[in-house]
């Protein structure tokens, strides 16, 4: 197989450019992306209508309990059942320096599981329980 001479005078000019389109476009997915999965992570645990307060305040991070009002119960996102609660609690509660337990409980969760489950978290050495809410919209 018999080549010709080369052509000098287009391989003197090197493109030294780069094309930072397809990395834009790489970016601009994994934006989306762990957009989208960071909002699902947030509410992963189980659905629940919180009460309506009059005011409320932000507290530090803590262990969060969830009751819903199909009687389910997560312990940070996790289900568990009534009967390992307390001992899902210690391991948690004694994983974290904080002993903080956060209850979100729907507001048609009845008062006697609340109180009952108030009691274990107790228990299991919980030393603060905040109760989540959402703040009343007020009218200007």
């Amino acid at each position: 197989m018999a080549m010709g001479p080369l052509n000098r005078e287009d391989s003197s000019d090197i493109m030294s450019e780069i094309n930072i389109t397809p990395l834009t476009d790489i970016f601009l997915v994994l934006l989306i992306i762990f957009m989208i999965t960071s909002s699902a992570i947030i509410e992963s645990g189980g659905k629940v209508n919180l009460p309506k307060a009059v005011s409320t305040q932000s507290e530090p991070r803590g262990t969060t309990v969830t009751l819903a009002p199909n009687r389910e119960i997560f312990v940070n996102q996790k289900k568990v059942s009534e009967a390992n609660l307390e001992s899902t609690l210690k391991e948690t509660l004694n994983a974290s320096p904080d002993k903080i337990v956060i209850l979100r409980g729907d507001k048609d969760v009845l008062l006697g599981e609340a109180v009952r489950v108030l009691s274990i978290v107790k228990r299991a050495g919980a030393s603060e329980i905040a109760i989540a809410a959402e703040a009343e919209k007020t009218a200007r």
